[in-house]
Formats: C-alpha cells, structure tokens, sequence
C-alpha cells in the first residue's frame, strides 16, 4: 500500500515519509486514532516506504519487488501480530496469529477492504459470536522474539505490526516491553491502536506516538459521493460519518450494521424501561448484557453516550448540527424530552463509571444491573 492509496492524512504522510528520508526512524511507534481513519493502512504504507528501493516525491514506488511483496502482505522482513481466537477451543490450547488459517484469513480481510477495517469486523470475520474476543497470547511475544531473531532477507529494516496492542494480556504485555527496553537492531516495532489508554504505561513511555486524527468532510465526500447522486445528501452523509470511513460505509448501506443496530436496540430498551420504571425487567436486560464479551460492552457503551450526547442536543435545539441519521434520529427525537442539562452529565459518568469497572474485570451482572436501576432514576421529561 501506497502513502497514495492511504484516504486524506496528508500532512501525516508527509511527516512521515520526511522521518523516514532524513534518518530519524525510531525504533518503536505508537499509531493511534479510529480504525475508520486509517491507523492501518497508514502503519502498512510507512513500511512500504522505508522498504521500497525506489522511492519517488515523498512515496513508495508501488512496483519495485519490495512493494510487490507488501501488497500481497508476504514481505518476508514485514511481519503483523493480531488478536486472534477460535470457537471450540480445547482446554489449555493456544492459538496465535501466524497459524495458517489467521494468516489466510487476515489476508483476505485487507484485500476486501483495503486495510479499513475494525476489530469488530475482524473478529466477526473469525466467527467468534457475542462472547469471545481477538486476544494477543503470551505465546505471541515468543513468536516475536523468533521471527526478529534472524537476519533481515531483504531489507535494511525488519518490521513488527502489532494491531490492537491493546488486546495482550498482561503477561504478553510484560514481554513486549522487555523487546522494546532491549530492541535488536535494525527493528522497527509499529503499534497500531484504538485504545491506548488499556495500554501499560512503561509500554506508552517507550514509543513515539503518532496520533491519526479522523479524516475531513473533504476527504469522505469523493467516496460519499460515488454512492450517492443527490449532492445535499452526499455532504450531509459525509458530514454523519464524523470523519470515520467505516461509519461512512455504514451509511451508504455498503456495510453489515448488525453490530450498530443491535446497540441501537440495547438502547432504546433500556431508555423505554428506564422512563416506564420496568425495574424488573431492567434486571433482565442487566443479565443480558452480562453475557457480552467485554469488547463487545465497550463498544455498546460508547454508542450509548454518543445517543445521549445527541438526544441532548436535540433538547437544546441543536438539530442543524446533530450527527444523527435514520432510526437513531427517529428515536432520539421522541426521547430528547428526557434528557436534559439536570441529567446528562449523571448518566455520562454512571457510563464512564462502567467502562472503568469492565476494564478492571468487575461482575457484569452486578456492574450492568447498578447501571440500569442508577439510569432509571435520572430519566424522566424534563
């Protein structure tokens, strides 16, 4: 992939492809921002670059051997680390990313969509349901340590994509820190993250961050445009994406939304109990919740407070400038009445409250069933 093929970014392309010419290439980096932004495809376009024989205004070739093998992702100095995980596991038995079938399967997930997509795609693409996640083994730090362990074949640089570094338990964690205080020469380590707050900060403090911002309402609005002739819906499209590709994708109907609506859902019912005081079967819908994957909560979570966000404007009487689209604008509509400046800042931080106690491993059900009954309180017309 080419800095070109890389949507919008392009004073970071710039920056980077400059590092890279002047010498300055650290030797561990810390890509963050959304999936839909291109945190990806970037990390995979600045490898290409420092590999490339042939570089040409501030870009990778794109034809030399080197960016032949990367764009088939089978440059043997290029290698990607992932969360992984399968149904049926058997007891005791370890899965990591380089077995056959992930690699496969991560190869045709980048060809299908151009390296934009989210870890939710991802580990729907491995089939692993409501409740497991991708997740870097210990077992993968071992794998690291072989595979940078033999000389470059080709380049002057080995280079280590690690995607969703987030997603390592702490053992694993711990290893990767011992490479990165103790690098081999000559490697270069790419994190490429979503959640660098869940990071290990002795991990943060040793990487230069590169932080990808979300793209532009001139970047979105080419593509928006490709799918859509009416002019005004376009850009009003492009606007709603809130500089996410993915979420544009969305929008234009080009992507499986089950995921987004299924959280739509999780909120309106709660929302409907909540206002109805349908306690117990706000504990019913606790349970349900409960048996999410944690990944899979996160996620519900922050829709949640972006509805809320947006049902407050609403209120306000900030329509022109709400990022709300369809059912959720429907919805939110009718229940703006309900929420307010008396009780949105309460509920943002009963959810805040639950992101920090999924992330600290507390009961769900517990967690889940505080939740619903402390949001009933606070929903009421205003």
């Amino acid at each position: 992939m080419r800095f070109a093929d890389v949507i919008g970014q392009q004073a970071l392309k710039e920056h980077l492809a400059r590092s890279v010419d002047s010498g300055r290439i650290s030797h561990a980096q810390l890509f963050t921002g959304i999936s839909g932004a291109g945190t990806l495809p970037l990390a995979v376009a600045y490898a290409q670059y420092i590999h490339c024989r042939n570089r040409q205004g501030g870009d990778s070739c794109g034809v030399c051997p080197s960016c032949k093998q990367i764009e088939a992702l089978s440059h043997p100095d290029l290698h990607f680390i992932f969360p992984v995980n399968k149904q049926g596991k058997k007891s005791g038995e370890v899965v990591i990313s380089t077995a056959r079938e992930f690699v496969d399967l991560w190869r045709e997930m980048w060809d299908k969509s151009g390296g934009y997509f989210s870890p939710r795609d991802w580990f729907d693409a491995m089939n692993l349901g409501k409740t497991l996640k991708g997740v870097i083994s210990a077992k993968e730090s071992e794998e690291i340590i072989r595979r940078l362990g033999f000389k470059s074949f080709e380049s002057e640089y080995k280079i280590m994509i690690i995607w969703l570094p987030e997603t390592m338990n702490e053992e694993a964690a711990n290893r990767i820190l011992k490479i990165l205080e103790e690098p081999m020469g000559k490697t270069l380590f790419i994190l490429v993250s979503e959640r660098s707050d869940l990071l290990l900060s002795t991990i943060t403090s040793r990487t230069q961050e590169v932080a990808v911002p979300r793209l532009s309402i001139a970047d979105l609005l080419p593509i928006a445009q490709q799918s859509q002739t009416d002019a005004t819906k376009a850009q009003n499209i492009a606007r709603l994406a809130a500089g996410d590709l993915l979420e544009l994708r969305r929008l234009l109907g080009e992507a499986d939304d089950t995921i987004a609506r299924e959280n739509f859902e999780a909120f309106c019912s709660l929302m409907r109990l909540s206002y109805n005081d349908k306690h117990l079967e706000l504990m019913n819908w606790a349970d349900e919740v409960a048996q999410l994957s944690r990944e899979r909560q996160r996620g519900m979570l922050s829709d949640f407070s972006r509805l809320l966000r947006e049902a407050f404007m609403l209120h306000a009487g900030l329509e022109r400038v709400s990022y709300l689209w369809g059912e959720e604008a429907d919805f939110c509509r009718k229940f703006a009445p309900f929420i307010g400046s008396q009780n949105i800042e309460p509920i943002i931080e009963q959810i805040e409250s639950v992101v920090r106690q999924i992330n600290q491993n507390g009961n769900p059900r517990i967690v889940f069933t505080h939740f619903a009954l402390a949001v009933s309180k606070h929903i009421k017309r205003l």
